[in-house]
């Protein structure tokens, strides 16, 4: 009888947990967001985005999970809408065991300001272009010219990548001019010279050319010596007096 006893004790024990599993899993289910909360990885270099723009843009196109049940927000719905920001370059959004959704984002990288007649806009690291954001200043080259999107994008996407892996070129080009025959012209940072690269073919050996030149013929001759360092023709470098 008193196995018996025990025996009912414990199948009133395990439907009690059993039901009380069953109205916290559903409470937990209906219970709602509270909070966005809102990581912007790059924050101290660049300030392309802000929470309060994340947060808007959802808003706006209706997927803000705030005071929404936990278990409807679709975090990759979120994730593709945010990645619309073309300042953006990774999204990553989760839900916490606290009831909040955390994003975490990335910004863009600019390589490259164009300033041309067809534009004014940045391309980034991963050749793709994005608008000019007055918030953040990031030095960076600057195009100018004729300057097309598909070029900008391409040819100077790749010589932008250089400069920016050569610490000596990215301290010494300041402006690439474009003209409308799509030949190069580099503005130093150092002197008044015009420095003619032609086409982007074989830019590295030209630009190995120039700073050869820079190290043996400029500390003997000086930096005004010359108008113009032309560097189109193979293996040369023709220069135009004052």
């Amino acid at each position: 009888m008193a196995r018996l006893f025990y025996i009912l004790i414990d199948l009133m024990l395990l439907g009690y947990i059993l039901f009380a599993a069953l109205i916290f899993h559903k409470e937990k289910d209906n219970a709602e967001c509270r909070g966005i909360q809102v990581v912007v990885a790059d924050s101290l270099q660049k300030h392309f985005v802000s929470k309060v723009d994340l947060v808007a843009q959802l808003q706006k196109d209706g997927l803000s999970p705030l005071h929404k049940p936990m278990r409807t927000i679709n975090t990759e719905k979120i994730e593709r809408d945010l990645l619309k920001n073309t300042m953006l370059s990774s999204v990553q959004v989760f839900k916490t065991p606290a009831r909040t959704v955390k994003i975490e984002v990335t910004q863009k990288m600019p390589v490259l300001r164009v300033m041309s007649l067809t534009g004014n806009y940045y391309i980034d690291s991963e050749g793709t272009t994005m608008p000019v954001s007055y918030r953040s200043v990031i030095r960076v080259p600057v195009a100018t010219g004729y300057v097309e999107k598909e070029f900008a994008k391409n040819d100077l996407y790749k010589f932008a990548l250089f400069l920016q892996g050569n610490d000596f070129w990215s301290n010494q080009i300041e402006q690439i001019y474009v003209n409308s025959d799509r030949e190069v012209e580099l503005i130093p940072r150092v002197g008044d010279q015009r420095i003619i690269l032609g086409s982007f073919e074989n830019f590295e050996e030209k630009l190995d050319n120039l700073r050869l030149f820079y190290e043996q013929a400029i500390p003997k001759i000086g930096w005004e010596k010359y108008s113009v360092i032309n560097l189109k023709f193979k293996g040369q470098i023709v220069c135009t007096k004052k």
